[in-house]
């Protein structure tokens, strides 16, 4: 197939997105949406700032001509810096696919489906909620009191004790967080491509 043909279905596929839709970078896992799509280039906007990103449709048909050199499969990790955006917009095209575990992108003959992963259609339980038992859960109990109790804004006139505390209580904050967000993403990276757009309630 020739990029010309390759890129018109990939545009199309794009501008099927919603307009909220998420997507992630494959290596960084940066978010950003599509803000415009036009017939030389593709807009986005990463979630962490404002700034408008072109993507230009001569670095895609690079990328195209880098995967059909690699007999169908690219490393991903030879990618220029700034242009992972560039391997998940390309893998919104059916016949291209990011495997997150081995890092590459590749084109297949067989068309691959890009499904919207939207939390808005999961179904919500409204039954009593219960405290989970996790060590995140009483850490973050732990500190929002000790957040209430002080005036952390001026940090300079608590005493030694009640920083200290605070500083524990961050640190176990931060590291449970972490370990949860690992297991998260464990889960959700055996659930997803990275040709899958995702967007959640909290982004």
């Amino acid at each position: 197939m020739s990029f010309r043909v390759t890129w018109d279905n990939l545009l199309d596929n794009v501008e099927e997105l919603p307009a909220d839709a998420t997507l992630l970078t494959p290596l960084s896992q940066k978010p950003f949406q599509i803000t415009d799509v036009q017939q030389h280039r593709v807009l986005i906007e990463y979630q962490a700032d404002s700034e408008t990103v072109p993507l230009q449709r001569e670095q895609f048909e690079t990328l195209f001509e880098r995967v059909d050199d690699a007999t169908g499969s690219f490393d991903l990790d030879r990618l220029p810096p700034g242009a992972e955006p560039y391997a998940t917009v390309m893998s919104l095209h059916p016949r291209f696919t990011i495997d997150d575990r081995d890092g590459t992108l590749s084109e297949s003959e067989t068309p691959t489906p890009s499904l919207l992963v939207d939390a808005h259609t999961i179904e919500h339980d409204n039954g009593p909620r219960e405290e989970p038992d996790i060590p995140v859960y009483a850490d973050a109990l732990l500190l929002i009191d000790a957040l209430e109790q002080h005036d952390v804004t001026s940090l300079t006139e608590l005493d030694v004790p009640t920083l200290v505390n605070l500083y524990t209580l961050l640190s176990d904050v931060q590291r449970n967080a972490n370990d949860l967000r690992q297991e998260v993403r464990g889960v959700l990276l055996d659930r997803l491509h990275h040709d899958q757009p995702v967007s959640g309630q909290y982004g």
